[in-house]
């Protein structure tokens, strides 16, 4: 594993954050001894910090995602860091809105009002898409959205968006497109 603090690490850096902070998102955190080595980080979350946008703050960068991003996993599916007792899905649901709020106020605290808007317009596309069960979409707009967050946005990113709200056709090559736009 990384060394804590190193980029590429933000999972490591967002399980000691949520172990610090207590509370409900603590009494959750699967034991360390439990899982052996954490998951790699997501590519959302280094896409989003490898950005011209997150330049100087990377770490930050992929930290705030990568916490935004297991609030969405733990609403969805499973979280890497975080176990939800069977049955609980109540519990799951607080615990990712409250990873998102953890997130999206990391990032006011910078002053990123952009990356804001284009992770809550990102939370809101992924639940358009898992609610239509279009599961391909739902990663398309994360991946799409994280490179707005650290390359800005783009006219085919905001048509790509659009499309996804009206549930039109080509919504997914459009996200796709757009998530490819401009990365490195």
């Amino acid at each position: 594993m990384s060394e804590s603090g190193a980029e590429g690490d933000g999972l490591g850096r967002l399980r000691e954050l949520l172990d610090q902070m207590g509370g409900l998102v603590a009494t959750l955190l699967e034991p360390a001894a439990s899982h052996g080595a954490l998951p790699a980080s997501s590519r959302v979350a280094q896409l989003a910090a490898a950005g011209p946008r997150a330049a100087g703050m990377r770490e930050e960068y992929e930290l705030l995602v990568e916490a935004i991003y297991e609030g969405y996993l733990l609403h969805y599916r499973r979280g890497r860091l975080l176990r939800v007792p069977e049955g609980e899905l109540g519990l799951g649901l607080l615990a990712g809105d409250q990873l998102y709020a953890v997130g999206l106020a990391r990032l006011v605290a910078i002053g990123d009002a952009l990356a804001v808007s284009e992770l809550a317009d990102t939370i809101t596309l992924s639940a358009l898409a898992q609610a239509a069960g279009e599961q391909a979409l739902a990663e398309a707009v994360w991946e799409a959205g994280a490179r707005a967050v650290g390359w800005g946005s783009s006219e085919a990113h905001r048509r790509a968006k659009q499309l996804v709200c009206e549930g039109r056709p080509g919504a997914l090559d459009a996200m796709r497109t757009s998530a490819a736009l401009g990365c490195g």
